[in-house]
């Protein structure tokens, strides 16, 4: 079964602590003051996200519940960009703060970047 272009099925995130400490220790950085993101390429043909959202940085589960949603649309609307990668999102302390439009557009310029980075 094909899975739809919107689609965020389990294949496309990062679940084990492996793959998680793969990405920390060898992947490529793009960061500002909402977000780090760190990419890793897999060997896979669609990437996969990682989240890593602490509550040091967004005191309340609302936020923190937000902005994964914030970062998980975004991955899903740039996923054939992201093909190939394993990334994580490190939220920081102004993401918390920041408005929607503003992490969208922040992780839309990461998505980019990271995207160039690795393609060379």
């Amino acid at each position: 079964m094909p899975i739809s272009e919107g689609a965020f099925p389990r294949s496309r995130r990062l679940l084990k602590p492996d793959e998680f400490r793969r990405v920390f220790s060898e992947g490529r950085r793009s960061s500002d003051r909402f977000f780090l993101v760190l990419a890793y390429p897999n060997q896979c043909v669609h990437g996969r996200l990682g989240l890593a959202v602490a509550k040091k940085h967004c005191r309340k589960a609302v936020d923190r519940n937000r902005i994964k949603r914030i970062i998980r649309e975004s991955f899903r609307l740039n996923q054939t960009q992201l093909a190939g990668l394993d990334l994580v999102v490190v939220a920081r302390h102004g993401a918390a703060r920041a408005d929607n439009r503003v992490c969208l557009n922040s992780l839309q310029h990461h998505w980019h970047r990271i995207a160039e980075q690795c393609a060379k």
